[in-house]
């Protein structure tokens, strides 16, 4: 590799953007910079009690040039001239409609404030009737069952249903859309200038795990398939895409215009964009069989597999099987939970509602006071409720929640389900419900880890990433002692962002390969949590009387959907 290179990975986080430059010789970072969507800390165009979670592109576009010039300002004098490669990482599935230039419709007259121009972010779960259907027609039209390598079950959370949906209920939309491009591929299209729906490289990620799209089908799923679906999707295929591109290929170069807004050279290559939770398997240095989990407001868990060893085998009840969607030569697998750190977020909002809507409006202290009482609240609850969970002991809590709280991810995929807690007495007190939601989140966590080993798919160890890794000790030795295995933590606080950075040395050539370019620039472990024999005995009991509750919620939920 040329001496001297650097390489910067962005990463499209749920919240915020975080770019950071990197030392392409060791993975060595030289800088950083953060930015919060402020369309979205607002709440604008969300609708929670719907499930509806849309964000405008100008969040996106504001904070990539805010980062990138920020952290390129921190790092050493002479630093934007030695970047070779750039490349993104995003939440995904979350698409937008977008005009025939490829520019997405709410940035387009006319449709500036409305909410199904906007990207549809992952966890919008508005397409729940949509992804029940394609689940219906796949298994009953006569032809290739397209979501068997998708798990066998569509998710509301993906690229079809939320498309689909909107088309159904938005005329305008209907009118306007040309076609239809995930986040992840859009920002490398707006980089390299090939913003062209039918011309931009389309990430093999995204498109396989979200949008079945299979190298046995040629493509994604067939005209006959999707006009039987609904005929308000025929001819859209052909606006579509047939290739995808895994993340170590180049997209193109920086456009002058870009170039110059980030301070960069136009020689600088920009990669094939992937979706978060994957890149972030590759900065944490994946490996065959050992899973990858990104535990953040949800999980994402990672695993890849030689070819040769799994082919063509469907895995049942995951979030699909793509071949190179994490490594090159590798099949990538995904399943995940629809809400990890949400579930803590959840109970706190809930816990601090008098703290923000009665102490928040006393009279009793001046208004600095009370801002300052409400954020001291907000920043020691968890602390303290950790604190005092962990002094509980795991099997005199009484207390079992189930951790649905935005539906079931994996395995098969439930957008209909709730969470619940049972048990309850008049002893229950916060930090005793606050333990069994962190034990449920684990329970959720190991039925994914049985759920691969039922259908053939060894697991050697685990590594976590993400925020609740990094933070929560008290969370991830319940999770170690639930799964009762160790769990390793790498060294580096930015995983996502750093394996975008090793993707764009390989896409840009300052490493030979993708593989190279992990071995070379990853950050090694910093912890590692092992299970305690004993606690794992006892998880053992309550799991068991985790999967009965939750066998009971989903009998009693889907009983009401069905007569509904």
């Amino acid at each position: 590799m040329e001496a001297g290179s650097v390489v910067i990975g962005v990463d499209y986080g749920t919240d915020s953007v975080r770019t950071v430059i990197v030392d392409a010789a060791h993975g060595r970072e030289m800088a950083s910079a953060v930015f919060s969507y402020p369309r979205w800390e607002k709440g604008m165009y969300c609708d929670p009690p719907t499930n509806r979670f849309r964000q405008h592109p100008l969040d996106y576009l504001e904070g990539l040039e805010y980062t990138v010039k920020t952290a390129l300002a921190a790092a050493p004098a002479g630093t934007a001239g030695r970047v070779k490669g750039i490349s993104i990482d995003t939440t995904g599935s979350t698409p937008v409609a977008v005009d025939r230039k490829g520019t997405p419709l709410a940035l387009t007259p006319g449709f500036e404030e409305e909410p199904d121009a906007m990207f549809i972010l992952w966890k919008d779960h508005t397409a729940v009737r949509e992804a029940a259907e394609i689940n219906t027609v796949a298994k009953s039209w006569g032809g290739i069952d397209y979501t068997e390598f998708e798990g066998g079950i569509y998710s509301s959370e993906w690229f079809w249903a939320k498309l689909l949906h909107v088309l159904r209920v938005n005329p305008r939309i209907r009118e306007a859309a040309h076609s239809w491009v995930e986040h992840c591929d859009w920002i490398p299209a707006i980089l390299t200038g090939t913003t062209d729906p039918l011309t931009m490289k389309r990430s093999r990620c995204a498109a396989g795990h979200k949008a079945m799209w299979h190298a046995s089908y040629h493509g994604l799923p067939a005209e006959e398939f999707l006009v039987r679906l609904d005929p308000l999707l025929t001819g859209l295929r052909a606006r579509l895409f047939n290739e995808t591109y895994t993340s170590d290929v180049a997209a193109g170069q920086l456009t002058p215009a870009w170039a110059a807004k980030l301070g960069l050279p136009s020689s600088v290559t920009v990669g094939v964009g992937a979706f978060d939770a994957h890149m972030g398997a590759v900065g944490g240095e994946i490996r065959p069989y050992v899973l990858t989990k990104i535990m953040g407001t949800s999980t994402c868990d990672m695993l890849v597999a030689p070819t040769a060893d799994l082919g063509n085998k469907p895995v049942r009840g995951i979030c699909g099987q793509v071949d190179g969607s994490i490594l090159p030569g590798m099949v990538g697998l995904e399943a995940g939970q629809s809400a990890f750190g949400d579930v803590y977020a959840w109970f706190i909002d809930v816990l601090l509602w008098p703290v923000r809507h009665v102490i928040g409006t006393s009279g009793l202290v001046d208004a600095a006071t009370r801002a300052k009482l409400i954020e001291e609240a907000e920043e020691k609850t968890i602390r303290a409720l950790s604190d005092a969970a962990s002094a509980i002991a795991p099997e005199t809590s009484g207390v079992l929640a189930l951790d649905w709280m935005n539906g079931r991810r994996t395995p098969d995929a439930n957008q209909l389900l709730k969470g619940a807690i049972a048990g309850l007495n008049l002893g229950s007190d916060a930090p005793r419900i606050f333990r069994a939601l962190v034990e449920a989140t684990a329970f959720g966590a190991r039925q994914i880890v049985d759920r691969f080993r039922a259908e053939g798919v060894r697991i050697d160890g685990v590594i976590a990433l993400g925020g609740v890794a990094k933070k929560s000790p008290f969370i991830m030795q319940i999770v170690a002692d639930v799964m009762g295995m160790p769990i390793a933590v790498p060294r580096s606080d930015q995983t996502c962002a750093l394996g975008a950075a090793m993707c764009a040395a390989a896409a840009a050539g300052v490493h030979p390969t993708l593989d190279a370019a992990k071995k070379a620039m990853g950050s090694g472990v910093e912890r590692e949590y092992r299970p305690d024999p004993g606690r794992t005995a006892l998880y053992a009991a309550l799991y068991e009387r985790y999967q009965r509750l939750g066998a009971f919620i989903e009998s009693e939920i889907m009983k009401e959907h069905q007569t509904a």
